[in-house]
């Protein structure tokens, strides 16, 4: 059984992920820009739905629990990758590191869960139009969101409380930033018996969601295909950004969950690499996509510019 980790006497962690880079500060003023992008534009959808009643709908609630996400998600990584790449301190204190880790994984699985939910919300609108309303009300869509934050919230405390309870024996981390595979790799541990759970629970969460978002659409172009052209036209358009979104998240997991194990071998900053894609563009994608492609969202950013552009006088 393991002892607690402050009785060893490790304090901090050396993170290395970086160390073979040759232009470290062009790459932390890269990541810095795609963070800004993400929390202007995250905070931009968030302050654009809040203050305008008429978007006060189930969907664009939908969106500002994924905008709310994609801040924290993005944040709990990009913080460490700056300070690192650009202040060039390496070291991360422990309670720190193991708070990013817990929001890091907690982003990660409510972006799956939030994705899923917006699935879920399409399906109703395109499935049962009729009874869209007496099926997503306002009481329900926060039951769920709030369901899905306190049990990840409960299970991303219960991995942290297993990392907390380990002997640590070595202060490097070879990532880029503090996550669940880079502590247990840096304790006196075999590391494999602390994946098994983690695995099999983090699988089922976002594979499952991945299944359900794909049945969702599979339902969805059955009954599109149903109706009339014009309406299938329109309702495709307000399906395709909720795609792309899909797309942005799942295809990196794949990579790295899938195809690694079934032959494609990855060194360690291939593997680096790979995670902050994963981490960043979906965030820097989902803002993006909801800003251009919802009608709504869009003439609203639209008016705002109209309305403080200033007319010089003759």
């Amino acid at each position: 059984m393991a002892t607690r980790n402050n009785t060893v006497g490790i304090t901090e962690f050396i993170i290395t992920g970086f160390n073979d880079l040759e232009h470290p500060k062009a790459v932390g003023i890269v990541i810095l820009i795609i963070y800004s992008l993400i929390l202007l534009g995250s905070t931009t959808n968030i302050c654009i739905i809040a203050s305008d009643k008429r978007l006060h709908t189930p969907m664009y609630f939908f969106i500002c629990n994924l905008a709310i996400v994609d801040m924290m998600y993005s944040s709990s990584a990009s913080v460490t990758m700056l300070t690192i790449l650009l202040v060039g301190v390496k070291t991360v204190s422990y309670k720190p590191c193991a708070a990013q880790m817990f929001l890091y994984h907690l982003g990660d699985v409510m972006e799956a869960f939030a994705i899923g939910l917006m699935a879920f919300d399409r399906l109703v609108a395109i499935s049962n139009p009729l009874r869209y309303h007496s099926i997503i009300t306002t009481n329900r869509i926060l039951l769920l969101t709030i369901t899905t934050w306190i049990i990840n919230s409960s299970y991303m405390g219960f991995i942290t409380g297993i990392v907390d309870g380990l002997p640590y024996c070595r202060p490097v981390i070879k990532y880029t930033f503090c996550d669940y595979p880079g502590l247990v790799r840096a304790a006196c541990v075999n590391p494999d018996d602390y994946f098994v759970f983690p695995t099999i629970v983090v699988s089922l969460v976002i594979y499952g969601n991945f299944v359900f978002i794909l049945l969702s659409y599979i339902w969805i172009i059955c009954t599109v295909f149903k109706i009339s052209s014009e309406s299938r036209k329109h309702m495709f358009s307000t399906c395709f950004s909720h795609m792309i979104v899909v797309v942005c998240y799942f295809v990196p997991k794949f990579v790295a969950n899938i195809l690694t194990r079934v032959g494609l071998v990855l060194t360690i900053p291939e593997r680096n690499g790979l995670h902050i894609v994963a981490t960043l563009v979906p965030s820097l994608v989902n803002p993006v996509v909801y800003c251009l492609r919802t009608k709504e969202i869009r003439n609203r950013i639209l008016r705002l510019f109209k309305d403080n552009t200033v007319i010089p006088s003759k």
